[in-house]
């Protein structure tokens, strides 16, 4: 978390629990399933309303649902078909922390959302050749030491 300016685990937990709505979306991030990863080249996005997903942890894990409501305040997500029973008898959802769960099927009905996906996938690609370029550099320079 490169936002946290302190070192000390107190200070840290009072900035993360006190943060922001648009730092809160940050931590709402779920990782995209292998077929997902491969067609958009990012590995994670954050969670929202009508996304797909599935519970890898938990009492539900290996269930499919749709996303119906995401909660930045509590950093919870409910999915549809994850309810449990109150006292008196009535179904409520059953908050989920967006780490526990993959993406399955994005909502992409945001153009918003598609702008976002392409400018991370650009940003990685160009991260991936800077990563290749100083590794040819490194490996040139090995050579001529050794030559």
């Amino acid at each position: 978390m490169n936002w946290i300016k302190s070192s000390h685990p107190s200070k840290q937990r009072k900035t993360f629990f006190n943060a922001p709505l648009h730092k809160r979306q940050k931590f709402m991030t779920a990782m995209l399933s292998p077929e997902l990863r491969e067609k958009y080249g990012i590995k994670r996005l954050p969670v929202r309303k009508n996304d797909v997903v599935r519970i890898l942890r938990g009492n539900w894990a290996g269930h499919e649902g749709k996303v119906v409501e995401v909660d930045l305040k509590r950093l919870r997500i409910f999915v549809e078909g994850v309810t449990i029973k109150k006292a008196d008898g009535t179904p409520r959802y059953y908050p989920i922390h967006p780490s526990k769960v993959m993406i399955v099927k994005l909502d992409l009905s945001d153009p918003k959302r598609k702008e976002i996906i392409e400018r991370r996938r650009k940003a990685r690609e160009e991260l991936l050749k800077k990563i290749e370029e100083s590794v040819e550099k490194q490996e040139a320079g090995e050579e001529k030491k050794e030559g």
